[in-house]
């Protein structure tokens, strides 16, 4: 009869798996191990009471030596050959909050460094190729920023399933950050929905879309034109048709997202007030729009091609048009994402300072008349994706596959810490083309502010 394998959880003695991984790990980091690290063998190292990490197997080994660093040890997660029993997002905080005390640093590994990895894990009989990467990673060719390879980024990342973002979504499916414009928690019946719809208003307010006089055409054809550049899944585009009258032109790359809107387009008798394009934004060759808005998209354009897309913007509104921008922001030494977001997430994403950002709309001819942080909201957003996550996890798994389901916990919580540590940041940009003489406007633009108004 076979012997069950170990299930002692609290040796620590430097002769198991977990002490000699823990020691080298010290050389290597420069500095002990920030986590409480269990081996497959059931030996422990680390801070009793630091987040536990399980090493489920001797390919997770191999993961780290042939590829160290973030995207190793995020593959090493998402296959589960390494695991986070209790919170991820704490067990990140924790490294994190260690590599700026301790001032460990990310391996680099030598020649000789390796050699002694390698031995180790010879002696632990974990030594052998570098495993296959998971099914998940993007795998883009062609130009950077073609209308080609933006499609294949953008469908990588928005056409997994229209049924797996119901799932995570509230049900206009905006898939971008809230505006609690009360605090969580404060009000019984104030969830992610509420916040979702207090963001949406607050955007059609700020573009003027419920002004009296801002749709200029009598009749049926009445109310202002909106272009909805990257409308996701149509949250602001079908919002801004319903409950402000406007005339919308909506633009994706996704097939999936174009599909799915023009299907809720049908369901609400939108079909005068909404069309919905397929198309890439260099495409358009529209104008006179009363207001533009684009919501978390610019994060795609790439840093090269952003004059261009701001100089878009620029004319494809009127004279005295308004143009929101919604849009992530990051140190310029951190543009994009880091390895796992760009490798599983979002590939060629690119961000920049909000000053920067602001810069560039000027450049394109637009004047810049408020901007408003809304860092905080995106920790309260983020945070109801991921209990809907946890809370529906066995649904997520069959719908998605369990690989999917652990490449988005890890997505969920390292994004919420970005933001709740400052590392990331969201912002609402508001700016008017400038009038042309004798050429009516949308009325007063507002300079900014929402007084009364949460936080």
């Amino acid at each position: 009869m076979t012997a069950a394998p170990t299930t002692d959880t609290t040796r620590t003695s430097a002769e198991g798996v977990a002490g000699r991984l823990a020691a080298l790990a010290q050389r290597f980091l420069g500095g002990p191990l920030p986590v409480r690290l269990r081996a497959w063998d059931g030996s422990e190292a680390g801070p009793a009471q630091a987040p536990l990490v399980v090493l489920r197997s001797r390919r997770g080994l191999r993961r780290l030596l042939w590829q160290p660093g973030e995207l190793g040890l995020a593959e090493a997660y998402i296959t589960g050959d390494v695991d986070v029993p209790g919170d991820v997002g704490e067990g990140l905080r924790t490294v994190w909050r260690a590599a700026r005390e301790r001032g460990l640093r990310p391996p680099r590994l030598s020649l000789s460094d390796r050699a002694e990895a390698a031995a180790l894990l010879l002696r632990i009989g974990a030594l052998g190729p570098p495993p296959r990467p998971p099914a998940g990673r993007a795998r883009l060719g062609g130009v950077l920023h073609s209308a080609a390879r933006d499609r294949a980024a953008i469908s990588h990342h928005y056409d997994l399933s229209n049924a797996f973002y119901a799932l995570l979504l509230d049900p206009s499916m905006a898939y971008s950050c809230g505006y609690w414009a009360k605090a969580p928690g404060a009000e019984p019946g104030y969830g992610l929905p509420e916040a979702q719809r207090d963001k949406l208003d607050l955007v059609c307010r700020k573009l003027g879309l419920g002004q009296e006089g801002v749709g200029r055409e009598p009749g049926p054809a009445a109310g202002p034109r909106l272009l909805d550049v990257g409308c996701g899944w149509g949250s602001l585009t079908l919002h801004a048709a319903e409950h402000y009258g406007a005339r919308v032109v909506a633009v994706t790359l996704s097939g999936e997202q174009a599909g799915f809107v023009r299907a809720r387009v049908r369901e609400r008798g939108l079909e005068d007030r909404v069309e919905v394009r397929h198309c890439h934004y260099r495409d358009l060759r529209d104008g006179g729009f009363d207001a533009a808005a684009t919501i978390e998209m610019g994060e795609h354009v790439g840093r090269a091609e952003y004059p261009h897309f701001t100089a878009a913007l620029h004319g494809m509104v009127r004279p005295g048009g308004r143009v929101l921008v919604q849009q992530m922001s990051r140190g310029a030494k951190a543009p994009g994402g880091g390895a796992f977001i760009e490798t599983y997430i979002a590939p060629d994403m690119h961000m920049r300072p909000l000053g920067e950002t602001v810069g560039l709309l000027e450049e394109a001819g637009l004047e810049v008349r408020a901007t408003a942080s809304l860092r905080e909201h995106y920790v309260h957003t983020i945070a109801a994706w991921a209990r809907t996550l946890d809370e529906r996890w066995e649904e997520f798994t069959e719908l998605a596959g369990a690989e999917t389901a652990r490449v988005w916990r890890l997505y969920l919580a390292g994004g919420g810490l970005a933001f709740a540590e400052r590392r990331m940041g969201v912002d609402q940009i508001l700016a008017v083309r400038p009038l042309d003489e004798g050429e009516a406007g949308l009325g007063p633009v507002p300079h900014g502010g929402h007084d009364g108004e949460w936080p």
